[in-house]
C-alpha cells in the first residue's frame, strides 16, 4: 500500500505526459505493485479473474502481455523488478494484509451468493492474491518476449529507486509513492492503468494518464530533504510500522519541519512508540539492494509467447498473433529511423 503521500505532492513537482515522451527511457517497473494492478482490475462483471481451462487464473498474464507490448511499441525499454524476501519488520503488515484479503474472500462469495454483483466485484479485487506460480509465469512471459527482469534480494521497490539513482534506469515506476523514500530521482505512476477508468460505485469513468514525480522539485517545494521525507513517513505509517496516531500527512510535515525527526517528534508530544525507530529509517535510506543485475533487451521470441499464452493459458491466437505483428511493425520502423539517423550523422 505505501506511505499516504499524495496529499503533500505540489502540483509543481508533478508532470502529466504520454507514453511516447518515454520513448528511448529505461523505466524499472515496481513488479509485484503492477501485478496486483493487473489481479484486481482485470476481472469479469462478477468479479472472477480470467482463468485458463485448468481454473489457473491468467489476469497477470493479460495485463503483463498487453501493456508490456504497448511499453515497446512506444519505444520504452522496461525491466521488472521483482521483491525478494521481506524485511522482518515488514511480516507484520504481511499478516494484516493476508487476514482482510481472506476477509474479503469471505464477503465476495457472500456477496455473489446473495447476486450482489457490484458488491461482490469490490470485494473481489480487495481479495486479489498473487500467488507464487503467478510471478514465476510472468517473469516467464517476460523472458520470451524480450524483456529482462530483476529480483531484488528484499523490497523491489528499492531495487527499481536504486537502478534509477545509480543512472540504469530514467525513473522506476509505481502507484506507491515509497519510491521517492527509496531515493529515485523520478518516479512514474499511472503506467498500467492508462485509459478510461470507472469511479468505484459510480456510473462515471475518468480518465488516467501517466505522471512523472521529480524529486528534486518535490523537495525544493517543501523545503525538506529526502530524509525528512523518511522521519515523516514513520510518523504517518510505512509498510513496516503503523504509524503514530493522530497523525496525518499534513501534520507530519508540520511537526518534521518543527522538530527535525521522529524522536524530537515523540519528544515534543510526550509520546512514545514500540519500535526501533532508527531501523525503520535505514530500510528506506540504507535498504538491500543487488548491485550486479543485467539489463538486457531482445528481440521478442514469437513463437515462444504463442507456445505459452495460446497453448499452455488458452488465450486466443488471433489477439495475440495481431498484437505480436503491431508490436513487430513498431520495433521494425523505430530500427529505420535509427538506421536513418546514424547514416545522417
Amino acid at each position: 500500500m505505501g506511505v499516504k503521500l499524495g496529499d503533500l505532492i505540489p502540483q509543481e513537482a508533478v508532470q502529466t505526459i504520454q507514453l511516447s515522451d518515454l520513448s528511448g527511457k529505461v523505466i524499472a517497473i515496481d513488479g509485484y505493485n503492477i501485478l496486483y494492478q493487473f489481479l484486481s482490475i482485470i476481472r469479469g462483471p462478477d468479479g472472477r479473474p480470467l482463468q485458463d481451462r485448468k481454473g489457473r487464473v491468467t489476469s497477470h498474464l493479460s495485463g503483463l502481455f498487453f501493456r508490456t507490448a504497448n511499453f515497446i511499441k512506444n519505444g520504452i525499454k522496461v525491466v521488472y523488478v521483482f521483491d525478494g524476501q521481506p524485511p522482518q519488520l515488514k511480516r507484520e503488515t504481511i499478516r494484516k494484509r493476508i487476514e482482510l484479503r481472506e476477509k474479503a474472500k469471505k464477503m465476495y462469495e457472500a456477496a455473489l451468493a446473495a447476486g450482489e454483483v457490484e458488491e461482490a466485484r469490490k470485494y473481489a479485487t480487495q481479495a486479489a492474491t498473487l500467488e507464487k506460480y503467478m510471478v514465476e509465469t510472468s517473469i516467464q512471459l517476460l523472458h520470451a518476449m524480450g524483456i529482462p527482469s530483476v529480483i531484488a534480494p528484499s523490497e523491489g521497490e528499492a531495487q527499481a529507486a536504486y537502478m534509477a539513482m545509480r543512472g540504469d534506469a530514467w525513473a522506476s515506476a509505481s502507484q506507491d509513492y515509497d519510491s521517492i523514500l527509496f531515493g529515485t530521482p523520478r518516479l512514474v505512476r499511472n503506467l498500467s492503468i492508462v485509459g478510461k477508468r470507472k469511479l468505484p460505485r459510480k456510473d462515471e469513468y475518468v480518465s488516467v494518464e501517466p505522471e512523472v514525480v521529480y524529486s528534486d522539485k518535490l523537495f525544493s517545494s517543501l523545503g525538506i530533504g529526502r530524509r525528512e521525507l523518511v522521519e515523516m513517513a514513520i510518523l504517518i505509517g510505512t509498510d513496516y510500522f503503523e504509524g503514530v496516531k493522530g497523525i496525518g500527512p499534513k501534520k507530519a510535515y508540520e511537526l518534521v519541519k518543527e522538530h527535525g525527526s521522529v524522536e524530537k517528534v515523540l519528544a515534543a508530544l510526550n509520546k512514545s512508540i514500540e519500535i526501533d525507530v532508527d531501523a525503520v529509517r535505514q530500510l528506506f535510506l540504507e535498504p538491500e539492494v543487488k548491485k550486479d543485475y543485467e539489463l538486457v533487451w531482445r528481440d521478442v521470441d514469437k513463437e515462444a509467447v504463442l507456445k505459452m499464452l495460446c497453448d499452455e493459458h488458452d488465450f486466443s491466437p488471433e489477439r495475440v498473433e495481431k498484437e505480436l505483428s503491431e508490436v513487430e511493425t513498431a520495433v521494425s520502423e523505430k530500427k529505420k529511423v535509427t538506421s536513418l539517423d546514424r547514416w545522417l550523422l
